[in-house]
């Protein structure tokens, strides 16, 4: 909320994901920015997966500049968690003066 009263919406996706660092090292929150996932395919490696933010080791934020957080958003997020292991993502959209985010959890079934 912070960031997108500062800033207002409307800018890049890569301007938010910038100020949330601002954002979180002002109120010392653990993050690592633009970490690479190795995307594995039967035992071998195939590619990278770059997530924006990994907070507290424990949470995928995925900052977003898009009309509305839908099913193709939900669905690319539970392969970013099953890519990287954790198992909580948040998706966060500041197109909009309203801030839409969603969190998603990777079930164990």
């Amino acid at each position: 909320m912070e960031v997108l009263n500062e800033l207002g919406h409307g800018l890049r996706e890569k301007t938010y994901e910038r100020a949330l660092c601002v954002e979180f090292r002002l109120q010392k929150i653990n993050y690592s920015q633009q970490a690479i996932f190795p995307v594995i395919y039967k035992g071998e490696k195939v590619d990278d997966y770059i997530p924006d933010l990994i907070v507290e080791d424990r949470v995928v934020v995925d900052t977003k500049t898009i009309d509305a957080i839908g099913n193709v958003e939900i669905g690319k997020m539970l392969n970013y968690l099953h890519v990287t292991g954790l198992k909580v993502g948040l998706l966060i959209n500041l197109k909009k003066s309203k801030l839409e985010w969603k969190r998603v959890v990777l079930s164990e079934h």
